[in-house]
């Protein structure tokens, strides 16, 4: 098996190398005429995977392994995509790892050392997957977004690698490390794989897109800052094409300055006094002495001698008054214990003829109920009777209270 991999890798190659010219044609202009390959040529770069026809009638194209392949080697960062797909991953994971401790357990060590060295190459390949996709934003926030010629282009490249940050922040909360440790048992080889190998590769990748994201961020700011000058730029040009006439008033007779023609310095400074500077506790306390003194010496001088007789009385003594309709309230909370049923608040308005307003007495059977204690409250059920309004969503219109025990 191993050598007809061998042969197989070889040839492929060698297709590579003898093909270089058209392949390389078609990585830069993207597609490549039927013409500009023999037919036979063709007919072998198509069978053996290095061409492809996307569908009849068109021309052909690089397939995406062995562009891949030319944009890592010639490190060409333009058309470089970045792989966000963790769940598949991790999928592969899960289920070479089954496949391993199935082997195990069966005897077949064969078998195992296979699964266990399939599961490793995936491990290992996910987290230079991950390290190509940080190394790949990076270069594209070093050159500035240079291979692009506008600045609306610019800001369209950077919200599209901001959506692939952001991609690839979901793809890593997928990963599970205490389901990976239920799957890798007590197996030491899948520990060391799933979770002490690959949790070291996640947090350096996590920690290198978070300063990432921060940096896009600061960049897109920049932009759009750059193109919001720019477009006041133009429309000031295009106003003054449209009106050559125009000259611009007096901006420093007018109540407010614009700030770009306010560059006087004042001739005030404005100050305050920061009562939290510990340092300027000595002077505060000073202003303060001196108000008092000022405000001492403001007050006339009032002799001992004709002040009144000072003499104490026994406090009077008053009561308060208890509210009639709060001992309404609780009449009522008293007959729905006494009679163990619901009773309507407007019945027993009606029943007892109390003098109030319907309205009143509803409200202060409502707040008679949330003032009672939490021991009590939870002793009764109070429903509200109406109907949502018809016009403003979210307001209830109550036109009676049920009480009853809960």
């Amino acid at each position: 098996m191993s050598g007809n991999l061998h042969q197989s890798g070889v040839r492929f190659l060698r297709q590579l190398g003898r093909h270089a010219d058209p392949i390389m044609k078609a990585y830069l202009g993207g597609s490549l005429a039927d013409d500009e390959l023999e037919p036979g040529v063709q007919e072998l770069l198509v069978k053996d995977g290095i061409l492809y026809r996307p569908e009849p009638g068109a021309d052909l194209h690089l397939r995406r392994v062995v562009r891949a392949l030319l944009e890592e080697a010639l490190r060409n960062d333009r058309n470089r995509q970045i792989d966000a797909n963790a769940a598949s991953t991790l999928a592969a994971f899960m289920t070479l790892a089954d496949h391993y401790k199935e082997a195990r357990h069966q005897g077949d060590y064969a078998a195992a050392d296979v699964h266990l060295a399939d599961l490793r190459e995936h491990v290992y390949a996910f987290g230079e997957t991950l390290r190509h996709s940080v190394r790949v934003l990076w270069s594209r926030i070093n050159n500035e977004f240079g291979y692009v010629g506008t600045l609306n282009a610019k800001i369209r490249e950077n919200e599209l690698t901001q959506s692939q940050v952001s991609e690839l922040l979901g793809g890593l909360e997928l990963v599970s490390f205490e389901t990976l440790a239920e799957t890798a048992g007590d197996l030491r080889e899948l520990r060391h794989l799933l979770v002490t190998n690959l949790q070291r590769t996640l947090s350096a990748c996590t920690q290198e897109l978070s300063i990432v994201q921060g940096r896009l961020l600061e960049l897109l700011g920049r932009f759009r800052e750059i193109r919001g000058r720019t477009r006041l730029l133009k429309g000031w040009l295009l106003h003054m094409t449209q009106r050559p006439d125009y000259q611009a008033g007096p901006h420093a007779g007018g109540r407010v300055v614009p700030q770009l023609f306010n560059q006087a310095p004042p001739i005030l400074a404005p100050a305050s006094l920061d009562i939290h500077d510990s340092t300027l506790e000595a002077e505060l306390l000073a202003l303060l002495a001196q108000i008092r003194a000022q405000s001492q010496q403001d007050r006339p001088a009032q002799l001992l001698g004709d002040a009144p007789d000072l003499t104490l009385h026994a406090p009077e003594t008053f009561e308060v008054q208890p509210s009639p309709i709060r001992a309404a309230v609780d009449a009522y909370f008293c007959q729905v214990i006494d009679s163990a049923q619901a009773i309507s608040a407007l019945d027993y308005h009606r029943q007892e003829s109390l003098p109030w307003d319907a309205e009143s007495w509803l409200y202060q059977v409502i707040g008679g109920y949330d003032g009672l204690p939490e021991a009590q409250k939870r002793h009764f059920e109070l429903d509200m009777i109406g109907e949502p309004h018809p016009l403003y969503s979210g307001n209830f219109i109550i036109r009676d209270l049920r009480l009853w025990l809960a």
